[in-house]
């Protein structure tokens, strides 16, 4: 069998698997393991693969972000992020689908996950907005979208992996994400004030709301600034900037917000190791599945085929990345799609003349689309099952806003600077 019909093959099984059921992860490493059968890689390496994957340094900074998202929710310090949301936006038209997205953006600074964030301010939000007559699709596709900041704003688990794996510096990342992180934000604003969710109009917090309220949230609201101040710094790398923030918020936030939760501790922490163990083995299996891609050369095939279509024009080829990673993340998730695409990218990048950050960027928050859309859509698919809709319903309310993904992802090709200013400025590209 030559390597075209292998990667073929392997291809066709991952579907197959998904279609019927079995998780990503095993999915994945299923359809490594009847692919080589077709080669001359042994089973060890495909082992030793899997391992070499997951044996990296800057992977064990996600843990840590990991649990800081899971204290932070399961404490109930996002009430009081809430809290502050609505004193600064509340008073805007579709109040509370406007402090969705302000407070996705707080806490996005915090978790670095989606899943999170969806768990964290799904539970807040989506009751009180059901209340004041908001359509449940609408918040829950408006719950989900935001949630994607959490991949674009310091700490973003993408940002890590995708740095990892692929040898650009994690810091630039981090801080290239903020503009696109911000401009997802404001672009969701905009769509919510000009397509209300609610009649209901709220009052403008007083200046002393809004202080006290900010009273509250302000030792959570320092944990990105302790993050990535520490790492520009160079305090501390992103998997010690990790640790540090773990310690604030078990020494600091809780004992003086929420003293009684220590006993929950140590639950928080097998949740957050249960919730750390599935990009693990996506990472894992991905790793293997991305080493037996490049053994067969699928890189440099499509590198040839790039080459015929878009020659070594940057923009183009950028172009091209973007359309096959919409269509990867419709059916994979970001980690294992990172991590398999990146030997295609790496090459497609020294072609095209591409800066590694820039485009680092722009893939990191075209797979944060890929969240919530069809059919994988997990970001989606936990919004609608906490607000207790179909998910077909809550996709048709998300076509309107897949506008600003769109907009914010062209803005991002074509203007380089948007993207590769702020880490220029901080010194960290």
């Amino acid at each position: 069998m030559n390597e075209g019909a292998i990667v073929a093959l392997m291809a066709f099984l991952f579907v197959l698997f998904g279609v019927l059921g079995v998780p990503v992860p095993f999915a994945v490493m299923a359809s490594v393991i009847i692919g080589v059968l077709f080669t001359d890689i042994s089973m060890t390496t495909v082992v030793a693969e899997m391992f070499n994957g997951i044996n990296a340094v800057p992977l064990l900074a996600v843990p840590f972000f990991i649990l800081v998202g899971e204290l932070m929710a399961s404490s109930n310090v996002t009430e009081r992020l809430v809290s502050f949301a609505q004193a600064l936006v509340g008073h805007i038209r579709g109040g509370l689908a406007q402090v969705v997205t302000v407070v996705s953006m707080f806490f996005a600074g915090i978790s670095g996950s989606s899943s999170a964030d969806v768990a964290a301010i799904g539970r807040v939000m989506l009751p009180p907005m059901k209340r004041e007559g908001y359509n449940p699709a609408n918040s829950a596709a408006l719950v989900a979208a935001a949630s994607t900041i959490a991949n674009m704003i310091p700490p973003s688990i993408m940002a890590i992996v995708y740095g990892a794996i692929g040898g650009v510096s994690i810091a630039a990342l981090f801080v290239g994400g903020v503009v696109p992180g911000v401009m997802v934000g404001f672009g969701l604003m905009i769509y919510s004030y000009f397509f209300g969710f609610s009649e209901t109009v709220r009052e403008r917090s007083s200046f002393a709301e809004v202080a006290r309220t900010a009273g509250g949230s302000v030792l959570p609201l320092l944990i990105p600034f302790l993050i990535v101040g520490g790492i520009l710094g160079g305090l501390f790398t992103p998997t010690e900037a990790g640790m540090v923030a773990v310690i604030y918020t078990i020494v600091v936030v809780i004992p003086l917000l929420v003293r009684g939760h220590l006993r929950n501790l140590p639950s928080d922490f097998m949740h957050a190791g249960v919730l750390y163990s599935l990009p693990l083995m996506a990472v894992a299996g991905a790793s293997a599945l991305a080493y037996v891609i490049a053994y067969l050369e699928a890189p440099e095939a499509v590198s040839v085929l790039v080459q015929d279509i878009a020659g070594s024009n940057g923009t183009l080829i950028m172009v091209l990345i973007v359309v096959v990673l919409v269509i990867a993340g419709d059916f994979l998730d970001a980690i294992p799609t990172i991590v398999i695409s990146l030997p295609v990218i790496t090459v497609l990048v020294e072609l095209g003349g591409i800066d590694p950050v820039h485009m680092g960027v722009v893939a990191i928050v075209t797979l944060a689309f890929g969240l919530i859309t069809p059919p994988y859509g997990l970001a989606l698919l936990l919004a609608t099952t906490f607000a207790e809709v179909p998910f077909s319903r809550g996709l048709v309310k998300s076509l309107p806003i897949y506008v600003v993904f769109f907009v914010v992802i062209s803005l991002l090709i074509f203007f380089p600077p948007l993207s590769l200013w702020l880490p220029g400025l901080m010194g960290v590209y």
